[in-house]
């Protein structure tokens, strides 16, 4: 049987964490893996979260099965964070997904349980598991042009163009904050552009929100969805909490699903619970319920809040501190498209065989892309660093 297996190339982010943990010179810089880091380059476990799983463990009394929506307390919350008044709850079900690869892995069954053939939009570039995750599933995959890689700008007439020429019914995905990996999100007037094709062209909006709250707040990073909504029969949104609670290795995502009427939502509804349970069967509680206690607990949600504008205000400033560094040490070189991103990653801007170089002779890990996780930088670094760019270019 597995004779007729052939071996897969490493995942290029998952690579560059196994080359960055065995290079032994303490000078080192991670920039590639994205995850959340604080000052003192740990990915902490936020206080709220500490707090909510204490309150768990000494309430909980069973470890009994959840059931294929996940729990319903978590759900509710998740969908009033993500909607809030926006839209009718008639038409919406949301449920507990393993993360929010899980939850785009579940929306794409569900597509193509609706209809044999489904063409998704994608943005060039996108997130690198989008591709495999979606693509994987059967959808079909259409490139949509998105950002340019040379100027640092979002091509927004390239990409209205050519979601005018879709088809209806096609579906097109969206980065509703912190687009990964440009950092680029589009502008309100630019947003409302977007939405207006979707409407026009009668597209499925799927909305991919990864990083709320880590480009200006929770209620503004949810603009797309908030704003589009209204305007729609159905939309489909995965949620995740793996950067915006901590919860990486909990797997803690969300997944909402707006029908034309309370009908439609109801058949939607037990069509994904029935998808789930061939899938993964119940999701894992832990996380969900922690997500939950903080979400509908005052005192916890407020601190939670505060450590996610910490969080924010961290990497806005980190962005500041390279930017700064790179005016003083490169002069000749322009990196102010740095100032004009959102959340943890943007491109450097650099070929990939600089990439190569940071990597060999100074321990500066990037994916060839250039792309960089900002919370990877700390005061301490920055100006190592900097110098290392300065002395490849």
């Amino acid at each position: 049987m597995f004779e007729t297996l052939q071996s897969m190339p490493a995942d290029a982010i998952l690579g560059l964490i196994g080359e960055h943990r065995d290079d032994p010179r303490p000078e080192k810089i991670d920039l590639g893996v994205g995850v959340y880091r604080n000052a003192a380059g740990i990915t902490p476990i936020l206080s709220s979260v500490k707090k909510a799983e204490r309150r768990l463990v000494d309430s909980q009394a069973s470890k009994a099965y959840i059931g294929t929506a996940g729990e319903p307390t978590f759900n509710a919350a998740m969908q009033r964070l993500t909607f809030g008044d926006s839209v009718d709850g008639d038409r919406l079900v949301t449920i507990q997904a393993p993360g929010g690869s899980g939850s785009l892995r579940v929306a794409a069954g569900l597509l193509l349980r609706a209809r044999d053939s489904v063409s998704v939009w994608i943005g060039e570039p996108t997130w690198a598991n989008h591709v495999p995750l979606l693509g994987g599933a059967g959808l079909e995959l259409k490139s949509l042009p998105y950002y340019d890689t040379k100027r640092h700008v979002i091509e927004v007439d390239a990409m209205l163009d050519s979601m005018q020429a879709a088809p209806k019914g096609d579906v097109v995905l969206l980065h509703a904050c912190c687009h990964n990996p440009s950092g680029f999100d589009p502008t309100a007037d630019e947003w409302h552009a977007i939405m207006d094709v979707v409407v026009e062209r009668e597209l499925l909006p799927f909305v991919d929100m990864a990083y709320m709250g880590f480009a200006r707040s929770i209620d503004d990073d949810s603009f797309v969805i908030r704003e589009l909504a209204p305007r729609v029969p159905e939309m489909v949104v995965a949620n995740s909490c793996s950067k915006n609670f901590g919860l990486y290795r909990d797997r803690v995502g969300s997944l909402s699903f707006l029908g034309a009427d309370t009908q439609t939502r109801d058949i939607v509804s037990s069509q994904v619970n029935s998808y789930v349970r061939t899938l993964y069967s119940l999701p894992p509680d832990h996380g969900a319920a922690v997500v939950s206690m903080i979400l509908n607990d005052s005192e916890l949600h407020a601190e939670w809040v505060t450590e996610l504008d910490e969080m924010r205000v961290r990497l806005q400033a980190m962005r500041r501190l390279l930017n700064d560094a790179l005016i003083e040490k490169t002069p000749d070189n322009d990196f102010s498209h740095l100032m004009r991103t959102n959340g943890m990653f943007c491109f450097l801007g650099i070929t990939a065989d600089k990439v190569q170089r940071l990597k060999k002779e100074f321990g500066v890990y990037m994916v060839d892309s250039s792309r960089i996780n900002l919370a990877g930088i700390t005061e301490d670094n920055v100006g190592y660093l900097s110098d290392s760019i300065a002395a490849v270019l």
